[in-house]
């Protein structure tokens, strides 16, 4: 992670930090689009609608004296309208129809028009940003159409006695005002959406950098244990067997195990660092090439005698290629102590401008021992080479014995980087 290395926290950001409001939706309309997630109710939203529609209603009747009068029963009929709409988020369905009902119960009645148009208005916004726009078409073109019948034809058996027909003009106005709440809450409807969608992207790129996160800890648990393992397996059967004949020899096989199992707990307890609080900085450089010496004695104490040859200029590798480079030297050796009878390994290093190029060989052959592996080690080297573009290449020679071939581009290393993280760092 050069993230890490410069000393900026990995991972999602802070809650403070979170992205802007507008982007991504107010916090208290983040549920599902279909209505089903659990919220508050609205109460604050709900009174003061309620009171405004009250009040309202009672200034819009002074400039209608030809319609009833405001009474008790106007006054229920405005309370329920908009009462019911403290239930829009988890019903929206049956609340926008019970509004436009009540709605149109109350100027059938011949009272005064007026704000109560206002608890449609918000039921029809929450029904169509929750997705149901049929049924808030239907309920608006319902209210519309009874409010034609009304005020054109029905209006001579309803109070006010002796009023006519309202103006057709009036009519149009109501359309445009039709049109508007729904075009608004279209509007809004698909804004949700795609505050949705990016929420549910979001979360999809967090599990995705926790998934790649989890295989990295697991890649690297392996590559460390495998290697030590390994060689404290080897020297362990040594001083067994050499315990009661040959104890000088069997105290030397314990002071590797000894080491190695030490050198073990540190790069495991780095790799379990990656854990602690942001911000903490490594307390040890990453494995590079630069420590292929202590590589190769190590499995000189494991009996296995390694040639190393370097080729090309030598350059300062980026440090994801020089980390993954190490790793697939360190797996492709542990593979010959645990699973070849040779006790002889080459390693060439060839340095090139645009690649870095490793080959492994022994001369075999296959013991067909297991020594406690699970059979990752190729995986994990595919693994390394592919998040930095580079190819593996693994599998017995024609002459014998066995070819572990990595070519890691360097150019790639930064583009990996971009793709991928956390980038390995440990």
């Amino acid at each position: 992670m050069e993230e890490q290395r410069e000393g900026r926290p990995v991972g999602p950001p802070p809650s403070w930090g979170g992205p802007p409001m507008w982007r991504h939706g107010p916090p208290w309309w983040n549920s599902g689009s279909d209505g089903s997630t659990a919220r508050r109710l609205p109460w604050l939203t709900t009174a003061v609608l309620t009171l405004f529609v009250q009040v309202g209603s009672r200034f819009a009747e002074h400039g209608q004296l030809d319609r009833v009068d405001i009474n008790p029963l106007a006054r229920v009929l405005l309370f329920l309208a908009t009462a019911v709409l403290l239930l829009r988020h988890r019903h929206p369905v049956p609340v926008l129809y019970a509004s436009a009902g009540l709605t149109l119960v109350y100027i059938g009645a011949g009272f005064p028009y007026g704000p109560i148009f206002l608890a449609v208005a918000v039921g029809c916004f929450a029904a169509i940003v929750a997705g149901h726009r049929r049924a808030a078409w239907g309920a608006v073109g319902g209210l519309w159409a009874g409010h034609l019948l009304i005020a054109h034809w029905l209006y001579r058996w309803l109070p006010p006695g002796g009023d006519g027909a309202r103006p057709w003009g009036e009519e149009v106005a109501a359309a445009v005002w039709v049109v508007a709440i729904i075009a608004v809450s279209e509007l809004a409807r698909v804004r949700r959406e795609q505050w949705a969608k990016e929420r549910a992207e979001r979360a999809q790129a967090a599990k995705r950098r926790a998934d790649e996160e989890r295989l990295r800890m697991a890649r690297e648990l392996h590559d460390v244990l495998a290697h030590s393992i390994s060689v404290i397996n080897v020297q362990a059967g040594v001083g067994l067997a050499l315990l009661d004949s040959d104890p000088e020899q069997a105290r030397t096989a314990l002071t590797t195990i000894k080491a190695a199992s030490k050198e073990a707990l540190g790069e495991v307890r780095q790799v379990l660092g990656t854990l602690r609080a942001p911000g903490d900085a490594p307390r040890a450089p990453a494995p590079g090439l630069d420590r292929l010496p202590e590589l190769v004695e190590q499995a000189g104490s494991a009996g296995l005698t390694v040639e190393v040859t370097t080729e090309g200029a030598l350059a300062q590798l980026p440090p994801g290629t020089d980390l993954a480079a190490f790793r697939i030297v360190q797996e492709a050796l542990t593979n010959v102590v645990r699973h070849s009878g040779s006790r002889r390994a080459r390693v060439l290093v060839r340095h090139e401008a645009a690649s870095l190029t490793l080959r492994i060989d022994d001369d075999g052959p296959s013991t067909g021992a297991e020594a406690g592996g699970s059979g990752n080690g190729l995986a994990g080297m595919r693994e390394r080479a592919a998040a930095l573009d580079g190819t593996i290449e693994a599998g017995p020679r024609p002459d014998g014995g066995f070819r572990v071939t990595a070519v890691l581009p360097l150019a790639a290393d930064g583009a990996a980087k971009a793709r991928t993280a956390p980038r390995e760092d440990q």
